[in-house]
């Protein structure tokens, strides 16, 4: 597996560089965010780790200019910054992991091992299905061109949703995407949210996209029904 590490700090990236490499990855790094927009632009790379901190470009700089460079490569931020906001940034701009430094090394490597399972299927900007859309970034549903008000549960479900647009998403796949992994309630909780999901993206634009496959789990048409 080969990973694009783009940190700054010399010390640490060498030390990261010789541990991955005893795990069995191929290590490139790049010092300055220009460098490393411009490694995963020109090379294939399973995961990149990313810095926020950077010269040239900072770390939601990079994730953002690859994204829309269309290089859907998993990025997962290395850093010392831990405020919320931080991370909501670094995620809306593209990240797919976020680890605070200090960190084990035992850790990363696990995480990346999952961001490569996980692959690097396309995510655009803004979901779409039909005249359905969701805007990530701005937290934003609209269907014809009318924004439709969604609680942040609601908006999530429904994200995962459209990411499968066309294909059976099961209630485990949902709970398991957007509820803590620490819930032990009733999985039907995710039929309540389709049904309130229903009542904001279906009924008043007189649309059924968002269906049930008994005995299966839940299609949301990518016609947008």
């Amino acid at each position: 597996m080969r990973v694009l590490l783009v940190e700054d700090e010399a010390g640490l990236a060498a030390t990261l560089k010789l541990g991955l490499a005893r795990e069995g990855w191929a290590v490139d790094v790049a010092d300055n965010g220009i460098d490393g927009v411009w490694a995963a632009t020109e090379r294939h790379y399973d995961v990149i780790v990313l810095d926020l901190m950077l010269p040239g470009l900072n770390g939601y700089q990079v994730c953002e200019q690859l994204r829309a460079d269309k290089v859907w490569t998993p990025i997962l931020i290395l850093t010392a910054k831990d405020g919320d906001y931080d991370q909501a940034e670094a995620f809306d701009t593209g990240a797919d992991d976020y680890l605070v430094k200090p960190f084990s090394l035992v850790v990363l490597t696990a995480r990346l091992r999952a961001l490569v399972r996980r692959g690097a299927p396309e995510r655009p900007a803004v979901l779409s299905a039909g005249d359905l859309t969701l805007d990530p970034a701005r937290r934003v549903v609209a269907r014809a061109g009318s924004e439709i008000a969604v609680t942040p549960r609601e908006f999530s479900v429904l994200e995962h949703l459209m990411r499968h647009a066309g294909s059976v998403v099961t209630k485990t796949e949902v709970l398991e995407s957007v509820w803590d992994e620490n819930y032990d309630g009733d999985s039907n909780i995710v039929e309540v949210y389709v049904g309130y999901l229903r009542r904001k993206i279906d009924l008043p634009f007189g649309r059924s996209s968002l269906r049930t496959v008994r005995g299966a789990g839940y299609l949301l048409a990518s016609d947008g029904g």
